[in-house]
């Protein structure tokens, strides 16, 4: 599987997690890794580009 897949597949299971998880805490940091997953899509696709 390419990276970038591999880094939006989970990214989606963490912005999963955070709404489903009852703890506060938890939610906050499973959207923080969403957003770092999101960002390292980013910057991969970026790279390809070049």
């Amino acid at each position: 599987m390419k990276p970038a897949k591999t880094f939006k597949q989970q990214a989606r299971v963490a912005e999963k997690t955070a709404r489903e998880t009852a703890d506060e805490f938890v939610s906050r940091q499973m959207k923080a890794l969403a957003a770092g997953f999101k960002a390292q899509t980013k910057v991969l696709k970026k790279k390809k580009g070049r």
